[in-house]
């Protein structure tokens, strides 16, 4: 299964690396690192995850404070929200 991230939950992900980049460079690349091994674990096993509306889920990285929001699509993972775990939690929701 293949997958694609909403224009502005790519858009959020590059925000993030670059604030973890300006603290400490390596912090931004195992920032990348976490969210490539939780896209890999979401493409694996795409129900398995906390599960936030009828057809969207959250699958949180592990050692920082985000997590992925997606949708399970027929052909795609459609990634909609890289979204903090304290922070406005509804703010995706237009996103399809």
């Amino acid at each position: 299964m293949n997958y694609t991230f909403h224009p502005h939950a790519e858009k959020e992900l590059e925000e993030i690396e670059k604030h973890y980049d300006d603290i400490l460079t390596v912090l931004g690349d195992r920032f990348r690192e976490a969210v490539v091994i939780t896209i890999s674990r979401i493409l694996k096993y795409p129900n398995g995850w906390q599960s936030l509306s009828r057809v969207d889920r959250r699958c949180r990285l592990n050692s920082f404070p985000y997590g992925i929001v997606y949708r399970v699509k027929p052909r795609e993972i459609r990634i909609l929200a890289v979204m903090h775990d304290r922070r406005e939690p509804d703010y995706w929701k237009y996103r399809t």
